[in-house]
């Protein structure tokens, strides 16, 4: 969809102009049923597009992204407006004075900037249940979690009101949402694009991406974003076992075996102690996040959401040497997962065990307990970042059924090789978005 915007924008076919209004006049009519949007920016909207029209009519190229409208998650800057991050102790935050560096690099691509977008306060959570503005719905299922914390990006391009949106992910916080609502979602290589303006929450852990429908849309926008590499010819795959095997339902795993037979048969590798890197990955987490927001939890902390707040606090109180116990434990289990990589490019998992919870039940299964969905969707994502691999949230194809989705994982650096396996999943059929009914 971006793509092809792209193309009529750039050849006259169509006004980025009338894009951008139709886009408004879509999120004004969809979006009550949602709850993605957190601010619709007409005016820069609309001010943006005819920039992209003048270079047109002056003959020139405005770039890969001509004319595409797209919304940002509400922790990245846009100039003249605060920064919310999901708080409402933020709504009245000084304005920031520029834009992010990733919005920055999306507007020289020719992309035109239309909303900002729910989250999770802070990013700390997996659901996108926010005190202050609202519950992000699943647009396959107005009953269910959008999932976050990244929710209000993935639903706003799975409803078709944005063809991209960008998100950050620290544990998940893309592919949960992406896998939940059916789309693809993007987690680089730790650091590999520019988090310059983006309000942080675990440094260890964060980074930035994009949601589309398409892979060819997804390369694009990283591209735009600065990502690089070249295609892969051949791709050497493996399917992650043990624990990215436990707690899935009946029909993800089936749906894994059918692609593991679709590709010829796969090896199945294991990461060693992953439980132990989930469980390393929450305490730095907890400990960075909590040291992060200290000053205010002592100066303001009735006006955390108290979902947020009680996390925070906790995290705030873990002792230094459990912090660097997992610090320490994390370049063990890199260097071992690093070696697989030295024999295999791609290793495949499941992004989320089932399907998305409902908001009245925000709980999922994990042998054989129902725990708490806000912390716990993230715990087959979580080890992968815990140590910066890049990954590719894949819808699997489901046409008329609530999505679930693949994780492709990679080393840092290979991300053509993710690319070039979706390529070919998503032309083979196995793979793709698939509009809610």
């Amino acid at each position: 969809m971006a793509g092809a915007i792209a193309e009529a924008v750039r050849s006259g076919r169509r006004s980025a102009l009338s894009v951008a209004e139709e886009t408004v006049a879509r999120i004004r009519a969809r979006d009550g049923a949602i709850g993605a949007v957190t601010r619709l920016l007409e005016d820069r909207a609309l001010t943006e597009a005819r920039a992209v029209d003048a270079i047109v009519a002056a003959g020139g190229d405005p770039g890969p992204l001509a004319g595409v409208p797209y919304g940002v998650k509400d922790l990245f800057d846009v100039a003249g407006l605060p920064t919310t991050a999901g708080a409402a102790m933020r709504r009245n935050a000084p304005p920031a004075g520029a834009d992010a560096e990733a919005v920055s690099r999306m507007r020289a691509a020719g992309a035109v900037l239309v909303a900002t977008l729910n989250m999770d306060e802070f990013a700390y959570g997996f659901a996108t249940v926010n005190a202050a503005f609202g519950t992000t719905h699943n647009p396959h299922d107005l009953d269910r979690l959008a999932g976050g914390s990244s929710g209000g990006s993935a639903a706003a391009v799975a409803s078709g009101m944005l063809p991209l949106t960008l998100g950050s992910d620290t544990n998940g916080s893309i592919r949960v949402p992406a896998a939940l609502c059916g789309l693809y979602g993007l987690k680089p290589a730790h650091g590999s694009l520019p988090m310059g303006g983006v309000f942080p929450f675990v440094d260890s852990f964060d980074d930035i991406g994009p949601f589309a429908t398409s892979i060819a849309d997804l390369k694009l926008a990283w591209q735009a974003l600065g990502g690089a590499g070249d295609g892969a010819d051949s791709v050497r795959i493996a399917r992650l076992g043990g624990w990215f095997e436990a707690n899935m339902a009946p029909e993800l795993a089936a749906a894994i075996d059918r692609l593991d037979a679709h590709l010829g048969g796969l090896t199945r590798v294991e990461f060693p102690e992953v439980d132990r890197a989930r469980s390393a990955a929450f305490l730095m987490t907890a400990a960075e996040g909590g040291a992060r927001h200290l000053p205010e939890l002592r100066r303001r902390p009735l006006e955390f959401d108290p979902a947020t707040r009680d996390r925070l606090m906790a995290g705030a109180m873990l002792p230094a040497p459990h912090y660097l116990a997992a610090q320490a434990f994390r370049e063990t289990f890199r260097a071992a997962v690093n070696a697989l990589f030295e024999h295999y490019d791609v290793l495949i998992a499941p992004c989320v065990g089932e399907v998305a919870p409902r908001i009245d039940d925000p709980f999922i299964t994990v042998d054989g307990a129902r725990v708490p969905a806000r912390a716990h969707l993230g715990r087959l994502t979580q080890p992968l970042s815990f140590i910066g691999l890049p990954v590719i949230a894949a819808p699997l194809r489901r046409p008329g059924t609530l999505p679930l989705g693949l994780q492709l994982v990679g080393a840092p650096g290979r991300e053509a090789a993710l690319f070039a396996l979706a390529e070919r999943l998503e032309d083979d059929g196995v793979i793709g978005f698939s509009s809610p009914v």
